[in-house]
């Protein structure tokens, strides 16, 4: 034991990375090198590099399996762009993250406006309708209108003057 300091350890213990310790698949040291390189802060802390960590684990995790889903429901086992993007697409969340990102060869989402789809003709969806027999169908698709009910005498209103004068708006002596 010449020199000072402690005594050394004995070198038959393994070597734990950060990453392992806080359970982690993404490299916390590098992810850690990256924010003192990049100049973020004068410090940073080990903990922002685990959490960061954690979230960029988060994210792939999430994507990779939404493409997963978008590959086996087009009966593939490997994972192109086209599926990363149909995955990120219809997740809500990650679109809205996701938003101004451009993925190289994914090509866009299919939709087809329902302008475009063809349609049955109006005079055989009537005559479909008419001889369906359930009574729900109108025939005749034009309003009609009442022209009878303004000249009934149920339908008759007094209004201002008219009404001290006993007559109606249309002006016709009123009986009651």
């Amino acid at each position: 034991m010449s020199g000072r300091g402690k005594a050394r350890k004995p070198a038959g213990g393994k070597k734990h990375t950060k990453s392992a310790r806080a359970g982690l698949v993404m490299p916390v040291g590098r992810v850690h090198r990256y924010l003192k390189l990049g100049r973020y802060a004068r410090r940073t802390s080990t903990a922002a590099s685990v959490y960061l960590s954690a979230v960029i684990e988060y994210l792939v995790a999430e994507v990779n399996e939404l493409s997963g889903n978008a590959a086996k429901a087009n009966k593939r086992k490997t994972i192109t762009p086209r599926h990363i993007m149909l995955g990120v697409r219809n997740d809500a969340e990650l679109n809205e993250l996701l938003k101004n990102v451009h993925i190289s060869h994914g090509g866009v989402l299919p939709c087809i406006h329902p302008s475009l789809l063809k349609r049955k003709p109006y005079s055989d969806s009537l005559m479909a309708t008419a001889h369906s027999g359930t009574g729900d169908a109108v025939v005749n698709p034009l309003p009609v209108t009442n022209t009878t009910a303004a000249s009934s005498s149920s339908a008759r209103v007094l209004t201002g003057t008219a009404a001290a004068a006993g007559t109606t708006s249309g002006g016709i002596a009123s009986n009651s």
